[in-house]
């Protein structure tokens, strides 16, 4: 394991960019195993309790490769270059000290206000898209899950962040946000899953009275 870890620091030393796109990946990739692992679990036991017939988990590897290329793609570089930038700005333009209050917290909220709402956006238009929905179809979907994922998320992601901006060295950021996002793969497919379940509906009393009114006919 720690002769990994070293293999990993050189690559990443060497080629910072071309490490983080394919680490990524491969990350995003396991962690849709798992998301689908779980997804299997939870529709078993309702199966169990409605007595329908219960179906063994066959991984879907069309959409481990959608989600591996979602992961090089988009989560890789745009993640790079966003917390590279994302640490010089606060602390070059902002000049404010490395690991103060202010400096955590300006840069927890930068990430909690642009670049989490955008990947939520992107993952989800990406996967409707790729899963071959129409765009109307995709919007509804977006509609559907953007907002209770980007609520529910809201309350884990700043502290998950805390420590990543308090503790790890930039160059690690992307890899530790990487390794929660694992586990982020499930909770968002488990979101998909539950389609249109009541507990959604109470979200949309976020949504303007017109929009409410669109989507209800």
């Amino acid at each position: 394991m720690l002769r990994l870890w070293k293999w990993y620091r050189n690559c990443l030393a060497t080629h910072p960019v071309k490490t983080q796109v394919i680490s990524s990946g491969i990350i995003w990739g396991v962690g849709d195993i798992a998301a689908q692992a779980v997804t299997n679990s939870t529709a078993k036991r309702y199966h169990l309790q409605t007595h329908d017939e219960v179906k063994e988990l066959k991984i879907n590897w069309r959409r481990v490769a959608t989600t591996t290329i979602f992961g090089l793609g988009f989560v890789g570089p745009v993640g790079h270059f966003w917390y590279e930038g994302l640490d010089r700005i606060i602390r070059v333009r902002l000049k404010l000290r490395p690991n103060s209050f202010r400096f955590v917290a300006s840069k927890v909220a930068a990430d909690g206000i642009i670049f989490g709402p955008l990947d939520l956006l992107v993952f989800f238009t990406y996967m409707g898209f790729s899963s071959g929905k129409t765009s109307t179809q995709v919007k509804e979907d977006v509609k559907r899950d953007f907002l209770p994922a980007l609520i529910l998320e809201g309350g884990v992601w700043p502290i998950v962040q805390v420590a990543n901006f308090r503790f790890v060295p930039v160059r690690y950021q992307l890899l530790y946000v990487n390794f929660f996002c694992l586990l982020d793969s499930c909770f968002l497919s488990w979101i998909e899953q539950q389609e249109d379940a009541p507990w959604k509906q109470w979200f949309k009393s976020f949504l303007p009275l017109k929009e409410q009114e669109g989507q209800g006919g």
